[in-house]
């Protein structure tokens, strides 16, 4: 677009105003305690705690990566959407139930109440340095790509305002101010991506002239099992285990529900979140396809800025502010969670296990200049950004994709197994980062052209193998692990299974001689929206086979 008229400022103003008017009142509200700054006080409703689920997981560089794929091969980027709704609705029914009871602040605590300090400080130390180098990072380079090309701003200076903008008010309200301006932000992007696909489908000549302009493919979401992206036994054997390590075990996504009133709350919220998790094929997802669609089907000459290429062809003035709010809302939403679930971190899992005697302002304090700090880190990242290819920064991505297997191992395995402690966790830990660690190197050795290693040697197959078979691999190594340790050394102690397992629980009930309570009618809504939920997603992918 290059520059904004009149009535796009308008717009973008008004919603600049709005986000922070309701950070104001957010900061306003707010009592002088940890619990309240962290923690929202643990008392948010499922509407906006769910909306915060899902404004928080849609990046700038989420937008434009289902965009672009979109107009790359069409909709089987999808899966790692819909797969989101029935993982949303594990975290509600399996996690969300321990992490309330057990009263933690962090996902690093709840892993030291079931194993050991030791774990703690991994997850703890892989959670700061990753947001830094990947969310942090990425979200400011894909943020300042679109909106300097929306603004004709470059992209540094579009990239530090925003920074700058974000940082205010997540220091100022904390994760009350985070949630709630989330919750305005997750309605401006789905309205203003939804406007987008609407007039997009209308100048393709709607659903048939979208069909009749892209391959019959790009609608067939089920890929061979050795297709290089999107194999179907990565999808349904991989994708989960990624998906169990970042919707249930990432501070990034769990802290909104540790925020909820309640385990009921929490959990409806998740199918709220689950909910709106289908719509990013059809608003998201689509719009790339058309834009290859529209443009002589030409995926290479639209590529990653296809949304960006859509608006300007098919928005009028006024919608384009609309559309240019949405892309605000994915980038200030995404970095001020990560902001916030950052400096909590290191609040919690370092000041405050340093000091145990912090008293309720300075923990508030270390927070604000914890983020303060990531601020500076995000200004000076900017102008190094443009010395690092875009290849790195897909191999920065895919570190998160390769650590991730034996947390969510450590995690997953460690409710359902009592017998599993800490020297099997932190070993299951340790050695799937050496893992993980030794994919990048190979990966980067060999190059995308494949030549930097020996083929058909065992290296060259580790660094070749696609991304979602390898973190099959690594679980299943790092599980192995995990029990193997665990059964070697020793049973927990008693307090680490009473209540952080399900054996654990249901001892502790029989000891009491409760008897199962009948389902009251709350459970029994959410149980019928949770089966509706999941054959939604049977039935799409039945749709788009």
């Amino acid at each position: 677009m290059g520059t904004i008229g009149t009535l796009d400022s308008v717009v973008i103003l008004t919603y600049f105003g709005a986000v922070f008017g309701i950070a104001y009142w957010a900061s306003r509200v707010r009592k002088q305690s940890s619990s309240d700054y962290f923690l929202a006080g643990r008392n948010l409703g499922w509407l906006v705690v769910g909306a915060s689920l899902f404004a928080s997981n849609i990046g700038s560089e989420h937008l434009i990566g289902l965009a672009g794929s979109g107009a790359s091969g069409g909709m089987a980027v999808g899966h790692f959407e819909w797969l989101a709704t029935l993982i949303l609705l594990l975290l509600g029914w399996l996690f969300v139930p321990f992490y309330q009871r057990s009263g933690v602040t962090t996902m690093p605590e709840f892993l030291e109440l079931r194993y050991n300090g030791a774990s703690r400080t991994y997850l703890a130390v892989v959670s700061v340095v990753g947001y830094v180098l990947t969310k942090i990072s990425v979200s400011l380079y894909a943020g300042g790509l679109i909106i300097g090309q929306l603004t004709g701003l470059s992209i540094w200076t579009s990239a530090a305002i925003i920074v700058v903008l974000t940082g205010i008010y997540t220091v100022a309200g904390g994760l009350r101010a985070v949630i709630y301006t989330d919750t305005m932000q997750a309605f401006t992007l789905i309205v203003g991506s939804a406007v987008l696909t609407i007039l997009g489908l209308n100048a393709i000549g709607g659903w048939e002239g979208l069909q009749a302009s892209v391959p019959p493919d790009f609608f067939s979401m089920w890929k061979p099992s050795n297709h290089p992206d999107f194999p179907w036994t990565g999808i349904i054997f991989g994708a989960p285990i990624l998906g169990v390590w970042y919707w249930c075990t990432d501070q990034y996504i769990v802290q909104r529900v540790l925020a909820a009133k309640n385990i009921q709350v929490a959990r409806s919220a998740t199918l709220f979140a689950g909910a709106l998790k289908i719509l990013p094929v059809f608003i998201f997802v689509m719009p790339g396809i058309i834009a290859y669609g529209l443009y002589n089907n030409s995926a290479g000459n639209v590529g990653d800025l296809a949304l960006v290429t859509l608006a300007t062809d098919v928005l009028p003035a006024g919608l384009s502010g609309l559309f240019m709010a949405g892309l605000l809302a994915a980038l200030m939403s995404s970095l001020s969670s990560v902001f916030n679930s950052c400096s909590t971190i290191i609040s919690w899992d370092f000041y405050k296990k340093m000091k145990p005697e912090a008293t309720e302002a300075q923990l508030i304090t270390v927070g604000r200049i914890a983020t303060v700090v990531l601020v500076i880190l995000g200004l000076l990242w900017i102008p190094l950004m443009k010395n690092i290819s875009s290849q790195l920064y897909i191999y920065l991505q895919s570190v998160q994709a390769y650590i991730a297997p034996p947390i969510a191992a450590c995690f997953l395995l460690g409710i359902f197994i009592p017998k599993l402690n800490g020297k099997g966790a932190i070993s299951a830990l340790l050695s799937g980062a050496v893992l993980g660690f030794l994919r990048l190197v190979l990966e980067l050795v060999h190059g995308r052209d494949h030549m930097g290693l020996a083929a058909g040697s065992l290296w060259a197959w580790v660094a070749e193998i696609n991304f979602l078979h390898f973190a099959i691999l690594l679980f299943v190594i790092s599980s192995v692990i995990l029990i193997g340790v665990s059964l070697a050394t020793g049973p927990p102690r008693d307090e680490q299974v009473a209540e952080l397992t399900y054996a654990g629980v249901r001892a502790g009930e029989a000891r009491a001689g409760l008897a199962k309570a009948p389902m009251d009618a709350q459970t029994r809504t959410q149980v019928y929206l949770s089966v509706a939920l999941a054959a939604t997603i049977g039935v799409l992918w039945i749709i788009f086979a």
